[in-house]
């Protein structure tokens, strides 16, 4: 089992940490693990990606061209990594930050309307746990516990009165992601 992974949008919506405690998890599950963040200086508003791999063999390259997964999180990340997601792979986006919807027909898309439904939460912050949720019930690559325990590692301990909260909002994303479109792939 191989998976490669991007998440991709803007500073501040919890990427690269949405990656991190994908990362933990799959450590915790005694799976070769690949964080490779990418960010512009701005940090808030910037651009910031995250490839995450999970495998069960020896990691070759944290670099990669195509994916098997693509977390999308505003428009000019779908701009950019819808063409890199492999044919018969699977595109998640969140449609707040979207403004022409994925077109492809050779992949699974799925969107999930995780900004809307962390504002009805009355916290913001769980907006990328919600999108983890939706993840996790399309591609169950990692354990709900093990991303738990993940989630707590990556939190100062100040913030872990916070857990409950988060967990509430992976089951959130599980219930709430649809399936927009599935793959059609040509027949050779």
């Amino acid at each position: 089992m191989i998976q490669e992974i991007v998440i991709a949008g803007f500073g501040g919506q919890g990427v690269l940490s949405m990656g991190k405690i994908l990362a933990y998890s799959g450590i915790m599950e005694d799976k070769e693990v690949s964080w490779f963040p990418a960010y512009g200086p701005e940090q808030r508003g910037g651009t910031a990606n995250v490839t995450v791999i999970l495998s069960d063999d020896r990691i070759s390259s944290p670099v990669l061209n195509s994916y098997d997964i693509a977390i999308i999180l505003n428009q000019p990340s779908l701009d950019k990594f819808e063409k890199m997601v492999k044919p018969g792979g699977s595109l998640i986006y969140d449609t707040y930050g979207i403004q022409d919807p994925p077109s492809r027909k050779d992949i699974n898309i799925y969107k999930i309307e995780a900004m809307d439904a962390s504002m009805k939460m009355e916290n913001t912050q769980v907006f990328n746990m919600i999108v983890m949720g939706g993840l996790l019930k399309v591609s169950p690559m990692v354990k709900l516990e093990n991303v738990i325990l993940g989630l707590k590692k990556t939190l100062p301990e100040r913030h872990h009165r916070l857990l409950p909260m988060n967990e509430e909002a992976i089951k959130k994303g599980m219930e709430i992601i649809e399936l927009v479109s599935s793959a059609v792939l040509e027949k050779v």
